[in-house]
């Protein structure tokens, strides 16, 4: 039997939030250095807001982490709680296509294909 990893999902926000802490730099320091509203940065070291890709330029700019790394944090998350939350549900009721054997002439298309 497959064991699969346990899924713990980590908010962007978490890892916001270490850096901040590491800097010793509050949130609405950052916000004012970001010029965003300081709930934007509150609520997203609470885990409470998802990082858009506004506010990943932003920390680009200022802290020197690519935006891509702020928002495949964000874009794991979502794919952890989603697994965590509903996906034994999809792999119980969604059943994966089957695969379609091409023939072994060359330059043939697949059977689906014709």
């Amino acid at each position: 039997m497959d064991e699969k990893r346990p899924i713990y999902p980590i908010h962007p926000g978490t890892i916001l939030a270490d850096e901040l802490d590491e800097l010793h730099i509050s949130p609405a320091e950052l916000a004012r250095e970001l010029h965003v509203p300081s709930n934007r940065i509150y609520q997203l070291t609470a885990g409470k807001r998802a990082m858009t890709a506004d506010t990943a330029l932003r920390l680009e700019q200022w802290l020197g982490v690519e935006a891509a790394f702020w928002l495949n944090l964000q874009k794991s998350y979502e794919l952890d709680l989603a697994a965590q939350q509903i996906g034994e549900e999809i792999r119980r009721t969604i059943h994966r296509r089957p695969q379609f054997v091409q023939k072994p002439e060359s330059n043939s298309m697949p059977e689906a294909w014709t």
